[in-house]
């Protein structure tokens, strides 16, 4: 790991949902255009990690974090930070497709829109390239003004990577894109982290222990008990945590005793 540079930087985070302790003293660090896995029993804190690296957890409810979360080298939670600016670059991809009533065109477009002023010709430009990277391209060519919500859900989510696509992120969050997919479309969507791999750096919730040694370079797991709230037990290559991991935690998790 020592030739890699990390895109994030967590230092000893905890989040709190009003009194209610979700995460406890997570130190992590996500590396440039890897793809990281983050596994472990529901409730353990997976989606309020991912959701604390660009700050859209603090959008659900009355929150506080302790520690520091670094991007590139900045703190993301200090007070001089442009949270619109930080969301477009940790593109944000949810369990359920979340398109907009409109157009296939105009969700593509819509980030890039608020962001700047762009002349027709450049927008067109920028809406194709990032269907293209969403592998989406021969799919819905002709039909870009016909209603997104129209398409089918695996194509809806790849839809909606497009979309995060379109406005040039650094990072790409995703948090269980595939649960509600069928094989066809998850397989797609795998095939979609693969080709992305190299060019940005993507971090993924997963309960699917094969798709996060499908498409994950490295994983960490995280766990709770009684005593402790969401804490991230181990971080390793994928192929230590599945195969050689160091906690008992860790390795009954893999295995498939508990969780």
């Amino acid at each position: 790991m020592s030739n890699l540079i990390p895109a994030i930087t967590v230092k000893n985070l905890a989040f709190y949902y009003g009194t209610f302790k979700a995460l406890q003293g997570v130190s992590l660090d996500i590396y440039q255009k890897q793809v990281t896995a983050l596994i472990g029993p529901s409730g353990c804190g997976k989606s309020t990690f991912i959701k604390s690296l660009n700050r859209i957890g603090e959008l659900e409810a009355d929150v506080r974090i302790e520690g520091k979360v670094e991007f590139f080298g900045q703190n993301i939670y200090s007070s001089r930070v442009n949270t619109n600016r930080l969301r477009r670059q940790m593109g944000m991809v949810f369990q359920k497709p979340n398109l907009f009533p409109m157009s296939i065109y105009d969700n593509v477009a819509y980030g890039i829109r608020i962001a700047r002023h762009c002349p027709k010709s450049e927008l067109d430009g920028i809406v194709e390239d990032a269907i293209k990277g969403a592998a989406l391209w021969d799919e819905v060519k002709d039909k870009l003004y016909k209603s997104a919500l129209g398409l089918s859900g695996g194509q809806q989510q790849r839809l909606c990577i497009a979309r995060s696509l379109a406005v040039r992120p650094k990072v790409l969050l995703m948090d269980e894109p595939c649960s509600a997919l069928d094989p066809i479309a998850t397989m797609k969507i795998e095939e979609l982290i693969d080709s992305l791999r190299g060019e940005l750096t993507i971090a993924i919730v997963t309960h699917n222990m094969q798709q996060a040694q499908r498409v994950a370079d490295f994983t960490a797991f995280f766990s709770t008990d009684e005593s402790r709230a969401g804490q991230m037990v181990e971080f390793g290559t994928t192929d230590q945590i599945f195969n050689n991991s160091l906690d008992q935690r860790t390795r009954d998790y893999v295995s498939g005793r508990f969780g």
